[in-house]
């Protein structure tokens, strides 16, 4: 995987805009306070933030729901298995959209609706993979009449006007999505719900040494140094299997950590996970600044010569971004500075086994190259060259039937070292994934 051509991620189906607000018993929307209080996602539409109220609903089995307190194993990951063995690839992505017919529990609408079994919808449910709007949103083009005929039928004026919940919102303000958090959620009639049947999973979560990977431990900031294939803060679908969630649970931490800035699930090295909202805060500050130095290394097949390289890249945020060396009018300009170029041994056949880069299309060779690069512009540097206008369509379509949507293994990319306060604050990530010897 040459660092010039690596592919950025897609989104993989459509996200309905939506929100939720509550009934008497039913969730509750986040207040004023909450919202700016909330870790937002900085790539996708849907939000972090659950509501701040606990609400204790009677179970419907408590057989059949995930318990509020989880249990740590000896080795300091929650006891958790319903879910598990995670298995080595994605299932076929399954999304579905459902609007409840009669006031209920959450748990029995969605078992009963889908025909899933309770537990397996418990357990999406900790996944972070169910969602619900208290207004049901416009469906895109694709859906089908009897979608339309019911959002219609939902969405009434003479209907909404019935529902007390809604009092005091505009339908805008009613059409935002949040998370479902607890199993035993009571949800009113005319609610929508998004189910990601299959989530997205990140089975290198339970392969990792997550304690070797920590660099270094401060009272308001962690360093990671972050395994590729991993996700640093979570998906729509999957806010389970993430870095900040199990570095969490390694330093056995009572809080979650936060996320400070990501890095792509394909990429490996160091990553800056917040202990508290006021360093959160702080270090984005410093990301905006400018103030935040990062350092990478990546493997290519060839030589690159030092110095530095323009391209520029469409404004669309899609992947894998597509770029061109010439100008083009309205597309963003993106540098990198190469600092250093010198001759590495290609990785052996177990590195290329266990990371799972079989299929690369690499050349055979003896030898590699490893390039130490300084990012002059913030721009994303995962990119798909196209040298015209008909290529670029083609060039994506291509990507996704060989690569999928991203990649799901290692790429030769590396956040080698990050620093800030003038290099006071400096970190190193351990060798890259391609020198270490299996």
């Amino acid at each position: 995987m040459l660092a010039s051509c690596v592919a950025a991620s897609i989104s993989s189906a459509f996200v309905y805009p939506a929100f939720w607000a509550a009934g008497r018993r039913t969730l509750s929307a986040p207040t004023s306070s909450a919202l700016r209080n909330c870790r937002r996602r900085s790539r996708k539409k849907d939000h972090w933030w659950a509501p701040k109220a606990k609400i204790v609903l009677p179970r419907a089995s408590e057989a059949n729901v995930i318990p509020t307190e989880r249990r740590a194993s000896a080795d300091g990951f929650a006891e958790y298995s319903r879910l598990l063995p995670c298995p080595s690839h994605n299932m076929v992505p399954r999304i579905e959209h459902l609007v409840v017919p009669e006031d209920g529990n959450v748990l029995d609408y969605i078992s009963k609706s889908l025909r899933l079994p309770s537990k397996y919808v418990a357990d999406l449910i900790q996944f972070g993979a169910i969602h619900y709007a208290l207004v049901c949103p416009k469906p895109p083009p694709s859906a089908t009449p009897e979608q339309v005929k019911i959002y219609r039928e939902v969405t009434e004026p003479s209907v909404l006007q019935r529902r007390s919940s809604l009092k005091g919102k505009t339908v805008r303000e009613a059409q935002k999505t949040y998370r479902i958090t607890d199993a035993n959620a009571f949800v009113e009639a005319g609610t929508y719900l998004r189910v990601h049947v299959h989530p997205k999973r990140f089975p290198r979560c339970y392969e990792i040494d997550w304690k070797s990977r920590i660099i270094a431990v401060t009272d308001s900031y962690v360093v990671l140094d972050k395994p590729a294939a991993t996700s640093v803060g979570g998906s729509s679908d999957n806010i389970e299997e993430t870095c900040a969630t199990f570095a969490s649970r390694v330093l056995g931490l009572d809080t979650p950590l936060k996320t400070t800035h990501q890095i792509d699930n394909c990429t490996e090295g160091c990553l800056v996970l917040a202990k508290t909202k006021e360093f959160c805060s702080v270090f984005h500050g410093m990301i905006r600044e400018k103030q935040v130095k990062k350092l990478y290394l990546a493997l290519t097949a060839e030589a690159v010569p030092t110095g530095i390289i323009s391209h520029y890249m469409r404004p669309l945020n899609l992947a894998p971004r597509l770029v061109s060396r010439e100008f083009i009018e309205g597309w963003h300009l993106c540098q990198l500075e190469v600092l250093e170029c010198k001759e590495v041994p290609w990785p052996n056949t177990d590195v290329v086994k266990t990371y799972k880069i079989e299929d690369c299309e690499w050349p055979s060779k003896k030898t590699a190259y490893e390039c130490k690069i300084n990012l002059l512009t913030g721009k994303t540097h995962q990119r798909k060259e196209c040298s015209s206008d008909g290529d670029k369509l083609a060039a994506v379509v291509e990507w996704i039937s060989c690569h999928g949507k991203e990649p799901n293994s290692a790429i030769g990319l590396q956040a080698s070292q990050i620093s800030w306060n003038d290099g006071n604050c400096s970190y190193e990530a351990g060798p890259p994934w391609w020198t270490v010897k299996k």
